[in-house]
């Protein structure tokens, strides 16, 4: 078993910015996990934008709490606490904080399997 806290001095060693809009800190990585390429936390203050990318892994990003305007491809919607967002390998993807609060997330990768 491995626990991990997003206040272990391990994981906040980890912190970046991510996609030029949120700070993310990795909790786990495929360091410890065998079919997953990272499990996240990260936070999107308001007004905040994940900048539109690319990733050769498929994500689930979670929200805790907050919500915004999500686009995956050429779909776009809003999200909020409690949304699960499944986005393909490959799909170019944003997500943009129009809430007044914090918005807290949580980001899973993995490969596709092929």
């Amino acid at each position: 078993m491995i626990v991990r806290n997003i206040d272990d001095p391990e994981v906040q060693a980890t912190t970046y910015l991510a996609h030029r809009g949120g700070i993310a800190r990795m909790v786990l990585t495929s360091r410890y996990l065998k079919s997953m390429e990272f499990f996240a936390w990260a936070v999107l203050p308001p007004g905040n934008t994940l900048d539109e990318h690319v990733d050769e892994v498929e994500e689930i990003y979670f929200v805790m709490y907050g919500g915004g305007l999500m686009k995956v491809g050429e779909e776009e919607r809003e999200i909020k606490t409690g949304d699960a967002v499944w986005i393909p390998a490959g799909e170019p993807h944003r997500l943009t904080n129009t809430t007044e609060e914090n918005t807290f997330l949580i980001v899973v990768a993995a490969y596709p399997v092929r």
